[in-house]
């Protein structure tokens, strides 16, 4: 790692131990919000979905776009957000694994209301109302899946402005989405987003690495036959030529 990557690790730590502070009181605020604006609970519940299985959904109409209208960046760029998804899910799962952080959603009869704890992998927890884990909260799944594929687009289409605006303004509000559906603290959304980001911007570099080292390289010189006069004769000569 270089000194800037230190300085922004450093930076992250120091966001995310400060947000840490305000898990709760951030949930408390966020709910108390919902509850009294229905316009809020209808977009939430509805944006939330594109993090998830509409996300898919999503890249899959992407990527037909470019096939039948011969958009041959476009294919490429949803078939890196595709593996950036992919790539980004795989670690998401083995992080909620390891973490085994209790959802803001569940309270057992021992607690008046859910905390941020970090349970490890082994600790035996209840399952909601419809069999799901909730000691699956950290990262946030669906904020770091919108977070690897928005990175991708954006990055792929850096040229043109709009493109990077509109990615991370979804993936930003799926984030949040998930703090006022109430399945998520503040700080696994904070997690999910570095973690989709770092595996977007993973991804496309893996790929223009490649791509560069496939590429003919146009810097190597080339090698011909001359026939050079001198002095009334004629001999033959090798030309290098340098580019």
């Amino acid at each position: 790692m270089t000194k800037q990557d230190w300085i922004k690790t450093g930076k992250f730590a120091l966001v995310f131990g400060a947000l840490a502070l305000v898990d709760q009181p951030i949930q408390r605020f966020a709910l108390d919000l919902r509850e009294h604006n229905r316009g809020l609970r209808n977009i939430s519940r509805t944006v939330t979905n594109f993090g998830g299985t509409y996300e898919g959904y999503t890249l899959g109409a992407l990527g037909v776009y470019g096939f039948l209208f011969k958009k041959e960046k476009m294919q490429t760029t949803t078939l890196l957000a595709t593996q950036a998804f992919f790539t980004s899910a795989a670690v998401e799962s083995l992080l909620k694994f390891l973490g085994g952080r209790q959802r803001p959603f569940f309270n057992d009869s021992t607690k008046v209301q859910a905390a941020p704890t970090f349970y490890g992998p082994f600790h035996a927890t209840p399952k909601d109302q419809f069999g799901r884990k909730t000691n699956s909260s950290f990262p946030s799944g669906h904020t770091t899946v919108a977070f690897a594929a928005a990175t991708v687009y954006a990055l792929e289409y850096k040229n043109k402005p709009l493109i990077p605006v509109i990615a991370y303004s979804a993936a930003t509000l799926i984030g949040l989405s998930r703090i006022t559906e109430n399945r998520h603290w503040a700080t696994d959304v904070l997690a999910g987003a570095a973690l989709g980001y770092l595996s977007g911007r993973l991804v496309v570099n893996n790929y223009h690495r490649y791509a560069k080292l496939k590429a003919p390289n146009q810097k190597k010189g080339n090698v011909r036959l001359n026939l050079q006069y001198n002095q009334g004769q004629i001999s033959p000569g090798l030309v290098y030529t340098f580019r």
